[in-house]
């Protein structure tokens, strides 16, 4: 029997809640744990919580009060950075998603998006670290434009040509294992392999790196 992915419901609208819970309680590899209206009672529930009940993956909404996702993200990166995130947000712009992305978050979804493309997004965050759509490709290569911020990226002039087949697989949602099976090399080298590329481009998790390929063309969503 596969494992349930477990998920967090943030949102100030009590009713928004109460739908993503019922909607969810019909998919059957998705479990709905700790729901909260703001940012304090989550990070309260989360130090309450047993650890076979902690969240796989925590959806928040972005205008909160009085702790908006901005604050709760960062905070949760310092506190649980395992906790993969998924943005919900009416509208964002590219510097909007290039700070959260920054911070690790793993997805942005509309909150009028159906239930299929939630459940697609989530089963990817699960499975890879990462969903991103054409729209937030896009808005991504727009980001990385910008001169200022394409300085926090080294150029992946910089990457080896191993490094550069190691990157495109992460992107394919090869573990370590997979990616030294199909290299010739073992894990333990891929993970070495791994840690330079974070060093490298200045990223932080597989998020980052995922980031940094699409928009320097390595990877396409596509």
């Amino acid at each position: 029997m596969n494992k349930k992915i477990k998920i967090a419901i943030i949102d100030d609208e009590t009713l928004l809640v109460e739908g993503f819970s019922i909607m969810f309680s019909n998919v059957k590899n998705i479990q709905v744990g700790i729901t909260a209206n703001n940012g304090l009672d989550f990070l309260n529930a989360l130090e309450e919580s047993l650890e076979s009940d902690f969240p796989d993956i925590a959806i928040i909404d972005i205008q909160m009060k009085p702790m908006d996702g901005f604050e709760l993200v960062e905070i949760l990166r310092e506190k649980h950075p395992y906790l993969k995130i998924i943005i919900l947000s009416s509208h964002y712009k590219s510097n909007v998603l290039g700070h959260m992305i920054k911070l690790g978050v793993s997805a942005f979804i509309p909150k009028n998006a159906n239930k299929e493309l939630l459940v697609t997004a989530i089963e990817s965050v699960n499975n890879s670290g990462v969903y991103f759509t054409k729209t937030d490709q896009e808005l991504l290569a727009k980001y990385m434009s910008s001169r200022s911020k394409k300085l926090r990226f080294t150029s992946n002039e910089l990457l080896s040509k191993r490094e550069n087949e190691i990157l495109k697989l992460i992107c394919l949602e090869n573990t370590n294992q997979e990616i030294g099976d199909k290299l010739c090399i073992s894990k333990r080298t891929v993970e070495n392999h791994r840690q330079r590329i974070l060093e490298k481009i200045g990223a932080k998790n597989t998020v980052g790196l995922v980031v940094y390929a699409i928009a320097n063309d390595i990877h396409s969503l596509t």
